[in-house]
């Protein structure tokens, strides 16, 4: 269920799984604000660093199956997320096809590389020390 307000850059997803329940509002053109809530709160902490950094305005709620694991409501959230964004900047008219960053955020140096080609593909380096 994506709509598109007219003339804004902004989206609202829902999803439901036999697992999880997950609404997503996104505006692009926003001022960096958050409201978030999936139950997870470093991922909770990750949406809001995201929304104040990238100056989205970004309402997540979330209801998932925690008590089996976390990684159901954490998929879905990314996914509606995923189709969020996508529906929010339409015909991409104005937008640069790719970017990256690279933050210290944290304890973590993080690297970021997007591209809004349409083409999915996630790679993700992970070293504990």
């Amino acid at each position: 269920m994506a709509k598109a307000k007219s003339g804004q850059r902004s989206a609202r997803i829902e999803r439901k799984t036999k697992e999880t329940e997950v609404r997503v509002a996104l505006a692009l053109d926003g001022t960096g604000k958050a409201q978030v809530d999936t139950g997870i709160p470093f991922l909770d902490h990750m949406l809001d660093a995201l929304a104040r950094h990238g100056l989205l305005d970004l309402d997540v709620r979330a209801r998932g199956d925690l008590e089996v694991d976390q990684h159901h409501t954490v998929e879905d959230v990314g996914l509606t997320l995923g189709q969020a964004l996508r529906t929010a900047v339409g015909d991409k008219q104005g937008i640069r096809r790719f970017g990256d960053a690279l933050c210290p955020l944290d304890e973590a140096l993080v690297q970021a590389v997007v591209d809004l080609s349409g083409r999915p593909f996630l790679a993700y380096g992970l070293e504990i020390r």
